[in-house]
């Protein structure tokens, strides 16, 4: 009889109405980190940021067109209190503007996962913190880095020895900025950052 229910189910998640046909969904497993289930469950997240907006049908090429505000997406939990959330969501948003569709919505989640490999989450981290995107944190990044972490609440100079200080500390081939390489090479040390770089969905 539970047999019965759940396959009264599945027909219903995969018929012409379902929010995803079942290729849709085998796609989303091979490229995230996530069970059908996961997927699925991310969906009415992004469903509930904004019902007007999102449609109940997802097939087709709408997970890539139908996008949220970065204002509607900042309002999550996991987000409000984070000092990166705009960051975060310019560089998952296809647009780099934060605002994100589902496909970015869920590469963002996928990423946060705690089956996401530490490679994958230092990468991404270096991301959200080379603001002007050239591959380096130099001193303009570090400084809105830093301003972000402490909210705003130091002084110039505290910021600058703090600089100071991260550059001694990380930039291994003297040239007053740090590569990825050498981010990982310090970031990989520290055991705080896989459980600070996670979001439970």
């Amino acid at each position: 009889m539970g047999n019965n229910a759940s396959s009264l189910s599945e027909l219903n998640l995969f018929s012409k109405g379902g929010i995803f046909t079942r290729e849709q969904l085998d796609e989303y497993q091979d490229c995230t980190f996530f069970m059908r289930k996961d997927v699925i469950r991310l969906y009415k997240r992004f469903y509930a940021l904004n019902p007007q907006k999102v449609p109940t049908n997802m097939q087709g090429n709408r997970p890539a067109i139908v996008t949220l505000t970065f204002e509607e997406v900042e309002k999550m939990p996991e987000l409000k209190e984070n000092p990166f959330r705009r960051r975060i969501c310019e560089v998952f948003s296809d647009d780099g503007r934060g605002n994100l569709s589902f496909d970015d919505f869920l590469d963002m989640f996928s990423v946060f996962s705690e089956m996401a490999p530490l490679q994958l989450k230092l990468k991404y981290a270096f991301k959200v913190y080379d603001y002007d995107g050239d591959e380096y944190l130099g001193h303009d990044d570090l400084s809105k880095m830093i301003r972000s972490l402490t909210r705003d609440e130091l002084t110039d100079e505290e910021v600058e020895f703090i600089i100071e200080r991260v550059i001694e500390e990380a930039d291994l081939d003297g040239d007053d900025r740090i590569n990825y390489a050498e981010f990982e090479h310090v970031v990989s040390r520290s055991p705080d950052f896989i459980r600070t770089f996670h979001i439970r969905i």
